[in-house]
């Protein structure tokens, strides 16, 4: 698979970098930076978590600012609700997607809610990592692709990034704000490499802003996270067939850069939505509507989407049929060019 390239030309400085290791400089940097910054969640201090993502942390700033929790998602949450109240900005890190659910209450009743009940006068800058989605040949529980319930939960900023660059940026941008963020963490994107210097990074668009990372005139692919690589490898292979694909990387779900996709949908006629969630009431669904009021006239055929099917995440041996590929992509492609 096509790895995203984090910058088009080098900066001094720069070498192969994965997005984990951006991930865990970037938390390294805000702690520095900020003595309210902690960072707490299960194994995350003495082994640096199961993705070896918080390595480092606790031997660097102390089990006091990289903290190991008990394996109760639902305390960690709250604890992290309380230290926000009293002027911290804790990092939680939620070990797996799906082992976040227990957290819902916390999440949807306090974390979300607290900045409008207090008419403001209490923000939560509370930044909970996420690791989700599938590619890696994991099971149920540990693959799920949960950000249609993040999303629909207002009070939430949600984003997730697709390449070294942003996962630096997008996380540091996620740790200073003043709201909550879920911050969505595509696993199978944790060891892609690109060009990149820790030391003078490059500037990123910050949260809510979309980028088009791939110019084009025959359809618009739309997408985020773990499937940008997928899409810009299809719009790729679309050449062969005489499509000249433009790909947008929503980077933020919420907020949602609704200009940017409605202005490259206007220029190219058409579009597919593309992600791992499920199709029905999936993030795509609100996006197929938002295109549908926003470019109706400018549109040669259907929004269409590529989706996880609308069942529970299935065994690994089956998951290259679940997830979105190229040739599911293309497939929806040439319905486009048929519907015209």
């Amino acid at each position: 698979m096509t790895t995203v390239a984090a910058a088009k030309s080098a900066k001094p400085g720069a070498k192969p970098s994965t997005m984990a290791q951006a991930l865990t400089r970037a938390m390294r940097d805000a702690m520095a930076e900020d003595p309210t910054v902690h960072v707490m969640g299960e194994d995350v201090g003495t082994l640096g978590g199961v993705f070896r993502i918080t390595d480092g942390l606790a031997k660097e700033f102390g089990e006091d600012r990289c903290t190991d929790t008990p394996l109760a998602e639902a305390g960690i949450l709250g604890a992290a609700v309380g230290m926000a109240m009293y002027g911290l900005r804790p990092v939680v890190e939620m070990q797996f997607d799906a082992f976040a659910y227990p957290a819902f209450e916390q999440l949807i009743s306090h974390v979300a809610k607290m900045r409008n009940r207090t008419r403001g006068a209490m923000p939560l800058p509370i930044t909970i990592r996420v690791p989700y989605g599938g590619g890696i040949g994991g099971v149920e529980h540990h693959c799920d692709s949960s950000e249609a319930y993040y999303v629909a939960t207002p009070g939430l900023h949600v984003v997730t990034p697709a390449t070294v660059e942003d996962a630096y940026g997008l996380l540091r941008a996620s740790i200073a704000s003043d709201d909550p963020v879920v911050f969505l963490e595509p696993k199978r994107l944790y060891w892609s490499k690109a060009d990149w210097s820790p030391e003078a990074p490059a500037a990123v668009p910050g949260i809510g802003k979309a980028l088009v990372r791939r110019a084009g005139t025959s359809a618009t692919l739309i997408t985020y996270g773990p499937s940008l690589p997928v899409c810009l490898e299809a719009a790729e292979a679309a050449r062969e067939e005489g499509w000249d694909l433009e790909v947008v990387d929503l980077r933020s779900l919420v907020p949602f850069d609704e200009e940017t996709v409605v202005q490259s949908v206007r220029r190219t006629g058409r579009a597919v939505v593309v992600h791992e969630a499920n199709g029905f009431g999936g993030p795509g669904a609100e996006i197929a509507a938002r295109l549908t009021e926003r470019c109706f006239h400018h549109l040669e055929a259907p929004v269409l989407r590529v989706t996880g099917f609308d069942i529970p995440y299935p065994p690994p041996m089956l998951e290259k049929h679940h997830l979105p590929g190229v040739d599911r992509i293309l497939d929806t492609v040439a319905r486009l060019q048929w519907e015209n």
